[in-house]
């Protein structure tokens, strides 16, 4: 019992989220009933079902396998920093950005059993690489999906309308990659046993990850979940004692702390003054929003009022950079870190990142609307 709770009793960010909605709660009109629909429980069963299943390929042994032969395929920490990024970019078009980075962290933070690399920096590229990357298509992220099925496009056509800034994106960020990181050959540990691996334990996870994934699309994630959490009760009871749970109570206190927010009377008139906005105002409004309440909600909040158009698209995955909340995928690849001083750091780049992103965005869309 002390290894389920000391999580959520050492977790800051929680604990502010919990003293947010009891402020918000204060201030907003709502009755309890109300607030168990507020949470998005297909995405608190999803992640569920992905903490278990990284953590089950984790706990096999098998990342450091792969972590071992990485560092011996590559010879310098651009290279290897490269293929990293490129790798959670396109991971994320089409196994969406938060699986990307399930099957990516864990991979990465085994990296330095075998080396010196500066592994917090590599987990902070692969958090803005899969903000870029999952852009590109409809099933990249939620709210793509959420765009998507409120536009009039096809999914070719969706892809037709993100490619230009997709593109720019990823461009830009595998050139800041380069910049990132040194030339300098990486230095192996001396120091690094062979290790032992589970193939039973893999194996079981790997055919878990098929079905788990077959069971989303159909819309059972329910029984999804409870099958993987049956195998592993069964074969890695110990597996289930090593997650962190208390992300699920973050994801959970995240979405009741937006609706609070959205039930706030002041808010709730601005809204309805959106469509009078000129474009570069709903363009601003969409990114800071997100930067706010991150950028699923804000898509929600703004499909109430404005069209699924491309700007829309373009302004709410912009918004994926910049500050921590702007996508729930930053949270996902900075906890999985473990590594306090990530946090800060992770700022230094994505900042710089939104600021640009903002103006490449801008200039596209005006070059678009020109032809």
């Amino acid at each position: 019992m002390a290894t389920l709770l000391r999580p959520f009793l050492h977790d800051r960010f929680l604990h502010l989220l919990i003293l947010l909605g009891l402020l918000l709660a204060c201030f907003a009109p709502f009755s309890l009933r109300q607030l168990p629909a507020a949470v998005d429980w297909s995405t608190i069963l999803t992640l569920g079902g992905l903490l278990m299943l990284t953590k089950g390929i984790e706990a096999s042994g098998y990342f450091d396998v792969l972590g071992r032969r990485l560092v011996q395929r590559f010879q310098s920490e651009r290279s290897l920093a490269l293929f990293l990024t490129a790798a959670a970019a396109l991971l994320s078009t089409f196994l969406t950005n938060d699986v990307a980075l399930f099957i990516l962290v864990p991979l990465t933070l085994t990296l330095r059993r075998y080396s010196s690399l500066p592994i917090a920096r590599l987990v902070i590229f692969e958090a803005l690489a899969v903000n870029a990357g999952s852009l590109l298509t409809p099933i990249g992220n939620p709210q793509n999906i959420l765009l998507w099925q409120h536009g009039h496009v096809g999914f070719a056509g969706f892809i037709g309308q993100m490619l230009p800034l997709g593109g720019a994106l990823l461009a830009s960020l595998l050139l800041l990659t380069a910049v990132s990181f040194s030339a300098k050959r990486i230095e192996r540990s001396s120091h690094s046993p062979e290790t032992q691996w589970q193939r039973s334990l893999l194996i079981a996870s790997v055919v878990l990850y098929l079905l788990f994934i077959i069971a989303l699309e159909m819309g059972y994630a329910g029984w999804g979940v409870l099958l993987v959490f049956g195998v592993f009760l069964l074969m890695a009871r110990r597996t289930l004692l090593a997650i962190d749970w208390s992300l699920l109570a973050v994801f959970i206190a995240m979405f009741v702390d937006v609706f609070l927010l959205t039930r706030l009377p002041a808010l709730q008139h601005l809204l309805q003054q959106i469509p009078q906005l000129p474009e570069g105002g709903k363009y601003l409004l969409a990114i800071g929003l997100s930067q706010i309440i991150s950028n699923v909600p804000a898509t929600i909040l703004l499909l109430a009022n404005l069209p699924a158009s491309t700007l829309l698209a373009w302004a709410v995955n912009i918004g994926g950079f910049g500050l921590l909340p702007g996508s729930l995928a930053n949270l996902i690849a900075l906890r999985m870190a473990k590594d306090r001083s990530v946090w800060l750091r992770f700022h230094f780049y994505s900042l710089p990142m939104l600021l640009w992103a903002m103006a490449l965005g801008w200039v596209l869309l005006l070059g678009i609307d020109a032809l």
